[in-house]
């Protein structure tokens, strides 16, 4: 089953650093195919640092996630927490 969410990115640095790390470190964890990406756009491996921060993506971008696997929803609930706490308040 895919599960796929679009995702406000709140983080000042965006989708970079700290932020990214414990995104593609959360997709690894996890027993789900992810992809992510502009809405409408290409979509990029998550589980790949490089992939995921030539992404580009800011505060206030949107990012488009599709999960495939058994876990897919409970990363992509995960991938949104991160996506949505502001960088000095995220936890690892």
């Amino acid at each position: 089953m895919t599960d796929e969410r679009t995702v406000e990115i709140v983080p000042e640095a965006g989708l970079h650093a700290r932020p990214a790390a414990l995104f593609v470190e959360t997709v690894n964890d996890h027993e789900a195919d992810v992809e992510a990406g502009p809405p409408g756009g290409e979509l990029v491996p998550a589980q790949s640092m490089i992939a995921v921060t030539s992404l580009g993506v800011g505060q206030g971008d949107e990012l488009r996630l599709v999960a495939d696997g058994p876990d897919g929803e409970r990363v992509l609930d995960e991938l949104e927490r991160i996506l949505t706490t502001p960088e000095d308040e995220l936890e690892a």
